[in-house]
């Protein structure tokens, strides 16, 4: 499964973002797309997930700021990142697979907040 990602930016803190993925390929009928994030000198973090069925779980950071969204006909998988923070400066990449298995990553997409 390839993934491309757009949609990141620079935006001031307050700010809002919403990133998009597509996928192609041979995309099983249950799976799992999300978004993981990786801020510079920190490791990768699970950011949400959606489920092929709807079911959506979130990092506890996000306090409903962010919202996962997708559209199974077109394979896409949005987040919606609202009142975002410096602290969410990060490369945020989109995955792919089953449960919290993440089997396909994107390239990532760079987003930067300043204060």
């Amino acid at each position: 499964v390839r993934l491309a990602e757009s949609g990141g930016g620079l935006v001031e803190s307050g700010g809002s973002l919403r990133l998009s993925c597509g996928a192609s390929g041979d995309i099983a009928f249950l799976n799992a797309m999300g978004w993981y994030r990786q801020a510079p000198g920190k490791e990768r973090e699970f950011v949400a997930r959606i489920t092929s069925f709807g079911r959506t779980d979130y990092a506890d950071f996000v306090k409903s700021r962010f919202i996962i969204s997708h559209d199974i006909v077109m394979r896409t998988v949005s987040l919606q990142m609202d009142n975002l923070k410096p602290e969410d400066t990060a490369v945020y990449y989109c995955t792919y697979g089953v449960g919290a298995d993440v089997s396909s990553w994107g390239q990532g997409t760079q987003v930067t907040v300043s204060a």
